[in-house]
């Protein structure tokens, strides 16, 4: 049996930069830390060796691997050469609540199955062989982040090149300011689950030109700012990114904000949050808010009807956790 954990992550800024459309232009950049919420890969010799059964939010028993529903498992089974498995996933976060789940699966189970075969893959080979899978061989319109973050893991600076290269450097800061800003930054939960998909698409072809494009070519500038702030202690600056992030990111695309997140956060604002945003794409999931401490007490007593999910930051990529 192979297990491997990868965590979610959480972006801070630059989100959108790291679709092919505008970094191919413009090059791109984000910075997220991936936090302690994992997805979980378990592989196993099947006890019919002629079948192949993957477990997810349902169960697929089958003698040909190209007959499994599940897209990434199927493609990733045939990439490998692999079959005569049993696969099992398990999250510690419903999908499409804008943490990169998605990728999180596809980094863990690549990594799980390179394991199973006793083969070493780097963190880099495994980001981007999880981004091959994803963008190229399945045509999924997203971008490049969720998985370096799944792979890497921490607080990092992605910088996404014209080319197609992506550079990752640590954000360096003193131990206290790292902890104060995992302790500044409240993320609540609004429910549903979105169409990720559906909504890059539109935001993909919206920042190609005018307004929009210029919208996004302004969060990039926030994210170069964001990281020297952070590099020497500001990390006060990180509300006024995510304010300034959130006001034209919900610009980008229709179905990332709606009149209930738009009231919701106005009163996360009069309560004590100095900026916040949507996860992911958008439409659903959580909404991150950085709030100082001596101000959280009367903003969760005002912001009590939205569930908080309690976080810490994590400092590992996918590991294989156990492997017999």
């Amino acid at each position: 049996m192979v297990i491997t954990k990868t965590p979610f992550r959480v972006s801070l800024c630059g989100g959108g930069s790291d679709l092919p459309a505008f970094y191919e232009k413009h090059g791109g950049c984000v910075i997220s830390t991936t936090i302690n919420k994992y997805m979980y890969i378990t592989s196993h010799p099947a006890f019919n060796k002629n079948n192949t059964v993957v477990k997810y939010s349902k169960t697929e028993s089958v003698e040909d691997i190209n007959e499994i529903e599940h897209s990434i498992f199927r493609e990733c089974l045939k990439q490998e050469g692999l079959e005569g498995l049993e696969l099992t996933s398990i999250a510690d976060i419903p999908q499409g609540t804008g943490l990169g789940s998605s990728s999180s699966f596809t980094v863990g189970l690549i990594k799980n199955l390179k394991c199973h075969k006793r083969e070493y893959i780097s963190d880099e080979e495994v980001a981007e062989a999880a981004c091959d899978m994803e963008i190229n061989k399945l045509g999924n319109p997203i971008g490049k982040q969720d998985q370096y973050a799944a792979a890497f893991g921490g607080l990092n600076y992605y910088q996404f090149n014209k080319d197609g290269s992506v550079f990752v450097e640590p954000v360096l800061m003193s131990h206290d300011s790292y902890k104060q800003l995992e302790k500044n930054l409240i993320m609540l939960y609004v429910g549903g689950e979105h169409s990720a998909s559906e909504i890059l698409k539109e935001q993909s072809k919206n920042v190609k030109s005018g307004d929009k494009e210029a919208g996004q070519k302004r969060i990039v500038e926030l994210t170069h700012e964001l990281k020297y702030e952070l590099e020497h202690d500001n990390i006060d600056f990180v509300g006024k990114a995510l304010h300034e992030n959130w006001l034209i990111k919900k610009t980008l695309a229709s179905g990332i904000s709606n009149p209930k997140f738009d009231e919701w956060y106005d009163k996360a604002i009069k309560n004590g949050a100095t900026g916040g945003k949507i996860l992911g794409a958008g439409g659903s999931g959580f909404f991150l808010f950085y709030v100082p401490e001596e101000k959280q007490d009367t903003f969760r007593k005002e912001m009590n009807e939205l569930p908080e999910m309690e976080f810490k930051f994590d400092h590992q990529g996918t590991t294989a956790i156990f492997v017999n």
